[in-house]
């Protein structure tokens, strides 16, 4: 540093990030004795967590200049919880924005810092040694800062640290004593390495992560790594380790001993005890490294499917043969390789990567995630079929990849480095941000190396690129070359070993898999020379902000077709909302929620979990695509299926088949095929010993074949379902008889003053002479309807729909195509005919002139004696539609909705993959889906019947009358409500309940953030014609649903 820099804050200098810090190593305390526990214990290792003592302000002029001194006087003060992020406990505000970076970062002074708007937080702690300490060399250890922080111990200055995601530690030796100690720790909430910080997630800080001593003997493992390398067979693998040794005392030691002793799961030692035995020497105040390798007979290999971990352990020992130190390491097998088919192998096998991008977040907690709540992670992970996890875009805490290797998720880990905003600017070549940026990448790699579940490392995210990328990749190689390295913004695939790309589209990411011309980046092309031999992998793909993640399918089928398309990663797996209440009413807290500007909305909600974790209808999507057992029809009528294994280790010896075939959704037989032997990447035909039914008229039969767990696992119970199936038998029903019209009552037609009436037995309905609406309908005096029957263009825009509009007002209009929304409301009847066909049935013909309209929307309604209507509707569109269907609404008592369709969850035009047909059943509550920000939601698809009842089980029945199918959902509110509401607890309850009743609306798609991209199959084009048919009629308890459906009535 030049003599001008030394006068420059720490946390405005690109070359300090670091002062008395530890060179970074691989996690690991020392014991006398190696424990079974996951965590340390005493009294090696002390913990620090805890209620500390806190003072804040917002700005640094104003902190409490010698708080550090044991002296001062800090009984007045707040107290605060480490580890935990300040905004969350009162302090300040959380800011959100993606791209944007907080007012308090000089994008035109780089890299100064506002100096009227850097809160600082000022934590003072207490603690006395344990005996044990004595005669040992003592660390204090800070697992995550934010974002860069002064230390001291007993009045004294240790050292300073920047790089928030990376471990910082200390040597406190020399500032102890024996009795009180005190620990303060100043923080500030911005620094320059915030340039490096522009993350698209909440801005938090603090002491976020454990903080702890430990001790360790005067020679001391101070690091070690361990890798694996397989014979050609993937047999038997060589063990390669590397092991620093510090002597930190005053004396040249020799004839010490290291002996590294491996055991198996069950505590058995493997190969020689101990497998490595050697002698060294090391000088006084020095450190020494050492490579050793030995042979393993066939080890077990660790995978995402078999996560199999020995124990690796490092003992020390003097010349005396005393033990001075144990160090443990949980390690697994495993070998990564780029194939010559440019696919990514591990242990031999190639791999699809089904995976989420995950934030380390907490709805309660912010970037403080609990143990408990990173294990509730995994869970999900492994219950859904995820088997991959990019730590977007940042280290995760160490604890979180110790469940990764000990559940099975393959994880890409990601350097703490995103500059979004300024990414042409820096880090790029620029010298000044050289060091730092090398620093957060060793930092990563050093801490993480020994995790088996790492299969690549990424040098950051949206950082643009230049000459230090390179620098962090030398780096990084210097330590570990066994893992490939990845980087999205390498455009021109010049440091990157893999061809990564965000949001491509199916087609796009095809061209690569066929190796022809494609696109890097939006401006950006590449030839196939530039990415021959690099896999081609999507770190950021189906961006799944609330009602999303459509046609996911459509990739899959490329992976699963092209050796060179490795996979991919959802963006993301978390809603990054936070907890508050209004009056009582919880919701989900979002960008602007806390008074932060910049801000960018509810952009932080992009996943396919809620902030709590329950699903969102999308995760059912991606537990069925991204499912490994998969079955294909061979020949339905003899009985002939294909199961088809696709985990790449582990035969289907874990999960029991079983079956069953139903008529119109009930089951009519089933049975159970127990185990089938089927190894890993093979098939096998299999006979399901069903009898053929004999077909009867308007009768759908469905096989449904489901594997599940036939016994406990660590991460699900026995009858887990991990996979299905199913398949309509293609039988030919016959025709049905319609029924006598001429035995059902008649119908009278009465023209009154605004309506036309008409009466039969029990019922009558009114249809509004100037809407050409049903506006009502009395059955046995009790009125159905509370809101006419109308035509609907409109949905409440999704995310996808409003699009960037949703940030920037003045383009909504145009973007979230709003002449559609009053398509309805300005229709006009342009023709309209009413007649009594005969004494059973009447028939109302209109055509409307309708917005977008090629030609008028005809809507033809058929009464019948029976209480029956068919409706119909047929139009052709101008435009693209959003939606063709209708709506109305009814009674609050009809609340109770039973439907043969698909289900149970929530589906999509082109997210239905995830749902099997059959019949199921819920109240309005349950059928919709509390989106972070309220939107479209509650649809059901492929609908063959619909009940919508009260208490009693009456009220209505609706049925696909034109066999399309219908789609439906239900609300308690309206969807003016549903448009207008910007939180789930701004949505009121109505004294009605809204019914859609639909042909279809157009897919949510998903390829992209904020913008439909709906694939064309599933879009309502303009220019053709849409026609659909349904029957709608009172329903009472006596009657039964299935004889309904198969009525057939006469055609007029």
């Amino acid at each position: 540093m030049t003599e001008d820099q030394d006068q420059i804050p720490d946390w405005e200098n690109t070359y300090v990030y670091g002062r008395n810090k530890e060179p970074y190593h691989c996690t690991l305390i020392p014991y006398k004795e190696a424990l079974t526990q996951a965590r340390p214990i005493a009294p090696y290792f002390r913990m620090l967590n805890g209620r500390w003592k806190f003072h804040w302000v917002k700005r640094p002029a104003d902190r409490p200049h010698e708080f550090y001194m044991p002296e001062y006087d800090v009984s007045e003060w707040d107290e605060i919880e480490v580890p935990s992020v300040w905004q969350l406990k009162g302090y300040g505000i959380p800011i959100y924005t993606n791209i944007k970076y907080p007012y308090s970062v000089k994008k035109r002074r780089i890299p100064n810092i506002d100096h009227d708007y850097n809160p600082v937080g000022s934590y003072r702690t207490t603690f006395k040694l344990p005996r044990e300490f004595k005669d040992h060399k003592i660390f204090l250890h800070f697992g995550g800062v934010k974002s860069a922080f002064y230390v001291w111990v007993n009045g004294k200055e240790v050292g300073y640290s920047q790089g928030s995601m990376n471990p910082a530690e200390f040597d406190i030796t020399d500032f102890i004593n024996s009795k009180l100690n005190t620990l303060a720790v100043e923080v500030y909430r911005w620094s320059d390495g915030s340039y490096l910080e522009d993350q698209d997630m909440w801005r938090f800080s603090g002491i976020f992560r454990d903080v702890f001593l430990y001790i360790t003997p005067q020679v001391h493992i101070r690091d070690y790594f361990a890798r694996c390398e397989f014979d050609k067979d993937y047999e038997d693998a060589t063990l390669k380790m590397r092991t620093e040794i510090f002597n930190y005392g005053g004396d040249k030691i020799t004839d010490y001993r290291l002996e590294i002793s491996l055991k198996d799961a069950d505590g058995h030692h493997v190969g020689t005890e101990p497998l490595i035995n050697e002698k060294f020497d090391i000088d006084l105040l020095s450190k020494a490294t050492f490579e050793f390798q030995a042979k393993v007979k066939r080890p077990f290999k660790w995978s995402a499917e078999t996560p199999y971990l020995y124990d690796l352990i490092f003992t020390l020992k003097n010349p005396q043969e005393e033990i001075i130190e144990k160090v443990k390491c949980k390690y697994g097998f495993k070998q990564v390789e780029i194939g010559q088919d440019d696919g990514l192998y591990i242990n031999g096998k190639s791999i699809i990567f089904k995976g989420v991008n995950r934030h380390d977040h907490d709805p309660d907690e912010g970037r403080c995630v609990p143990e408990e709540r990173m294990l509730q992670d995994i869970l999900i992970c492994k219950r859904n079929n995820i088997n991959a996890i990019r730590t977007s875009h940042y280290p995760n805490d160490p604890r979180f990849l110790e469940l990764c290797d000990q559940y099975g998720i393959y994880v890409l880990d990601e350097n703490n480095l995103e500059s979004h905003g300024l990414r042409r600017k820096l880090p790029a070549s620029d010298p000044k941000w050289t060091g730092a940026c090398v620093d957060r990448m060793e930092g990563m790699v050093e801490r993480d190396k020994n995790h088996p579940c790492i299969f690549m490392w990424s040098l950051g995210n949206e950082a643009g690129q230049g000459d230090n990328f390179r620098e962090m990749k030398n780096a990084a190689l210097k330590i570990d070359n066994t893992r490939p390295i990845h980087y999205e913004g390498d455009y021109k695939l010049r440091v990157s070993d893999v061809f990564s790309t965000m949001y491509s589209t199916p087609k796009q990411v095809k061209e690569a898999a066929e190796y022809k011309k494609t696109r890097s980046s939006l401006l950006s092309r590449v030839k196939p020379k530039q990415y021959k031999g690099k896999p081609r992998i999507l770190c950021e793909y189906a961006h799944a902000m609330g009602n999303s993640v459509g046609d996911l399918q459509a990739y899959m089928d490329i992976f699963e077709k092209y050796p060179n398309c490795v996979g991919g990663f959802i963006w993301d797996y978390i809603d990054q909302g936070l907890r508050k209440s209004e009056k009582g009413k919880e919701f989900w807290a979002y960008g602007g929620d806390f008074g932060d500007e910049p801000n960018d909305k509810n952009f932080c909600c992009n996943g396919i979990l809620l902030p709590d974790r329950k699903p969102n209808p999308s995760l059912f999507e991606v537990k069925k695509v991204y499912q490994n057992i998969e079955v294909s029809a061979e020949d339905l009528l003899k009985g002939m299926v294909q199961i088809h294994n696709k985990y790449r280790f582990i035969p289907l010896d874990f999960v029991n088949l079983t079956w069953e075939l139903t008529a119109n959704g009930k089951v009519v037989q089933n049975g159970e095929l127990g185990v089938i032997a089927v190894e890993s990447g093979a098939g096998k035909k299999l006979k399901i010993p069903y009898s053929i039914p004999d077909a009867q008229p308007k009768t759908e039969y469905h096989l449904k074949i489901t594997a599940k767990l036939n016994k406990d696992t660590s991460w699900a119970s026995e009858g887990h379902i991990v996979a299905w199936d199913q398949f309509q038998l293609p039988l030919d029903p016959p025709e049905v008889t319609p029924i006598d019209i001429s035995r059902t009552p008649i119908l009278k037609l009465q023209e009154l003053t605004n309506i036309y009436r008409i009466k039969g037995r029990n019922f009558e309905i009114g249809i509004g002479k100037k809407s050409g609406l049903i506006e009502s309908y009395s059955y046995n005096e009790k009125e159905l309807i509370s809101k006419p029957l109308t035509p609907n263009f409109w949905r409440a825009p999704t995310d996808n729909d409003r699009g960037v509009s949703a940030f920037v007002s003045l383009i909504r209009r145009f973007i979230t195509k709003t002449s559609w929304k009053k398509a309805s409301q300005k229709r006009k009847i342009k023709e309209q005919n009413i007649e009594q066909i005969n004494p059973q049935i009447i028939r109302a013909s209109y055509k409307f002139k309708v917005r977008n309209g090629k030609k008028p929307l005809q809507t033809t309604y058929t009464f019948y004696g029976t209480g029956d209507i068919i409706v119909e509707n047929e139009f052709i569109p101008k435009k693209d539609m959003i939606r063709f269907g209708m709506q109305m609404a009814v009674p609050q008592d009809l609340n109770n909705v039973q439907w043969f369709g698909k289900g149970p969850h929530e589906t999509m035009h082109d997210r239905k993959t995830g749902a099997a047909v059959g019949i199921y059943s819920g109240n309005v509550e349950e059928l919709i889906h509390p989106y972070v920000s309220p939107q479209e939601n509650g649809n059901r698809t492929d609908i063959r019947w619909i009940k919508i009842t009260d208490v009693n089980n009456s009220g209505w029945y609706i049925g696909d009358y034109g066999e399309t199918l219908l789609y439906s959902s239900l609300w308690p509110y309206s969807m003016e409500d549903l448009e207008n509401a910007k939180h789930i607890h701004e949505l009121p309850r109505r004294d009605f309940n809204t019914v859609n009743i639909d042909y279809r609306q157009k897919g949510v798609g998903g390829d992209l953030p904020v913008i439909a991209n709906v694939h064309e199959k599933f879009k309502l084009k303009k220019k053709k014609k849409y026609y659909y048919c349904f029957r709608m009629r009172p329903y009472n308890a006596e009657e039964d649903t299935d004889a309904i459906f198969r009525e057939k009535l006469p055609e007029v």
